[in-house]
């Protein structure tokens, strides 16, 4: 009966001992989610809100890859798409309420705001343009060459 009890106590002294160490310890810091694009744009925020699409590249004037970007995303203005570069040096007020933390970044968004489609670094001409194709009208582009090369592309239904 001495040596349950001696057992008893040791699981106890143990238990405290660990419930002590990890207070100590301290709770860790919850991760946060870093280098991605938003799902949802305030079309007010950017230029031609009435457009049925946009193509919102988010850049630094720092960013030697970003020029590259624009140049390929600026083609796809049309009169059913508003094209803006958002610089982190004219448009800083932008960056900070999407959160953005990584350039170049296009965004493709519907009328409502919906991200249908994002590339975060560099992107081909063929992906983009493909993005911007799929989302003005789905199934029209296979989505194969865009996977391959790692970019997000958010369906209509997915988010």
């Amino acid at each position: 009966m001495t040596q349950l009890v001696l057992a008893l106590v040791v699981v106890v002294v143990a238990a405290v001992m660990a419930e002590a160490v990890r207070r100590r310890r301290g709770v860790d810091a919850p991760t946060q989610r870093r280098h991605q694009l938003p799902a949802q744009l305030d079309r007010d925020d950017f230029v031609r809100p009435d457009a049925p699409w946009l193509v919102a590249v988010f850049t630094s004037d720092t960013c030697s890859t970003c020029a590259d970007v624009v140049n390929k995303a600026r083609v796809v203005e049309s009169v059913e798409v508003a094209f803006q570069t958002v610089s982190y040096q004219d448009h800083r007020g932008l960056h900070d309420k999407y959160d953005i933390d990584a350039v170049p970044g296009v965004v493709v968004a519907d009328s409502e705001g919906v991200t249908h489609a994002a590339f975060l670094g560099p992107v081909t001409a063929t992906d983009l343009w493909a993005a911007v194709a799929t989302a003005r009208d789905p199934g029209s582009v296979s989505h194969g060459s865009c996977e391959r090369h790692g970019h997000d592309h958010l369906g209509a239904n997915e988010t």
